[in-house]
C-alpha cells in the first residue's frame, strides 16, 4: 500500500488525513498535540514523534499547517521531514502560505531531491473529510501526473495554474477576496443595524441581491443571529491570508491603491481582539451601540 506521512490536523487536516485512510493508504501523522489524532489511531493510523519521524519510508509528505513559520519547522527544522524523506518522495504543501514561501520550499526540498507540489485547497471541514476540495496546484506538469495518486483521496477537482507558486498566487487571491467581502459585510451589516432597519428584511435581501456571493450568503446569517458555532476559519487566519496576498499584490501592483490594505487593518483588529474565534465575529467590532452625547 501507498505509505503517506500526514502532518497537521487542525479543522481541516483532520479530515485530509482521514481520506487516506478509507483509500486504504497505510497513514503516519504527526500533529502537535497527539489528542487530536487519537480518532484516527483508533482506525489504523500511525503515530510519529516528529516530522522527521512521520517522513521515513513515506511515499508522499502531505502538510496542512498554519504560516510560514509552522511550514519551514515542519520541513526543515531540526525535526524536519526532509532530513528523512527519501529521494523522489513527493512532498504536498496544502498549506496556505506565502508566494515566496512556496517557491523557497520548492527550491530547498527539490534540491534535496524531493517532488514539491504546491497545492493549497479551498472548501469547508466538510468537504476535507469527504475528499471533496478543490486543490489549487502550481507545479512541473510531469510531477503532478505523479502526485495524482496521493491527491485523488483528498479533492475532487483540480485546478492547475502552471509552475511551483501560482497555485498559492490564486489561493491568496481567492481569500484576498473572501476578506473584504465579509469585512465589508460586516460593516454593511452594522450599519443597517444602527440605522434601525428591520434586519430580517435586510438579510432577506442581502441573500438575493446581486452582492450574495457564498461567502456573503453564509456569513450574512451568522452575523444577523450573532451565532458563531462552529467556527471553520478563525479571524488569525484570514489575516495572514490577506497580509500575504497583500504582501504579493505590492510587489505585482507597485504604486497602485490597495482596497485590500483596509481588510487586513479590519482583520488585525479582529485577531487582536478575537484570534481564535470564527471570522464572522467581527461584526461585533464595528457594531457598536452609538454613544450618546449630552
Amino acid at each position: 500500500m501507498p505509505r503517506v506521512a500526514f502532518i497537521g490536523l487542525g479543522r481541516m487536516g483532520h479530515g485530509m488525513a482521514g481520506r487516506y485512510l478509507d483509500a486504504g493508504f497505510t497513514v503516519t501523522l504527526w500533529n502537535r498535540s497527539k489528542a487530536k489524532a487519537e480518532d484516527l489511531i483508533a482506525r489504523g493510523a500511525h503515530w510519529a514523534t516528529s516530522p522527521e519521524d512521520a517522513a521515513i519510508d513515506a511515499d508522499a509528505v502531505v502538510t496542512m499547517v498554519a504560516d510560514d513559520e509552522a511550514s519551514r519547522a515542519i520541513w526543515l527544522g531540526p525535526k524536519g521531514a526532509a532530513k528523512t524523506a527519501k529521494a523522489g518522495t513527493i512532498a504536498i504543501e496544502c498549506s496556505t502560505v506565502s508566494y515566496d514561501h512556496a517557491r523557497e520550499m520548492a527550491r530547498e526540498l527539490n534540491g534535496r531531491g524531493l517532488i514539491y507540489i504546491d497545492c493549497p485547497v479551498t472548501g469547508l471541514p466538510d468537504a476535507a473529510a469527504s475528499g471533496k476540495l478543490t486543490l489549487l496546484v502550481g507545479a512541473d506538469p510531469a510531477d503532478l501526473e505523479r502526485a495524482q495518486p496521493y491527491l485523488a483521496p483528498i479533492g475532487s477537482t483540480i485546478r492547475h495554474f502552471g509552475a511551483v507558486g501560482s497555485g498559492t498566487v490564486y489561493k491568496l487571491i481567492n481569500n484576498l477576496m473572501g476578506a473584504i467581502q465579509i469585512a465589508g459585510l460586516a460593516e454593511g451589516l452594522a450599519i443597517a443595524e444602527q440605522a434601525g432597519l428591520d434586519m430580517n428584511l435586510v438579510l432577506e435581501s442581502i441573500q438575493a441581491g446581486v452582492a450574495a456571493s457564498p461567502q456573503v450568503q453564509r456569513h450574512s446569517k451568522r452575523m444577523v443571529a450573532r451565532d458563531f458555532s462552529g467556527a471553520t476559519f478563525t479571524s488569525a487566519l484570514r489575516h495572514k491570508d490577506a497580509a500575504y496576498a497583500v504582501k504579493l499584490a505590492e510587489t505585482l501592483l507597485a504604486g497602485k491603491p490597495l482596497v485590500a490594505r483596509a481588510a487586513v487593518e479590519s482583520y488585525a483588529r479582529a485577531k487582536a481582539a478575537m484570534p481564535d474565534d470564527d471570522e464572522g465575529r467581527m461584526i461585533e467590532l464595528v457594531s457598536q451601540p452609538k454613544t450618546k452625547t449630552s
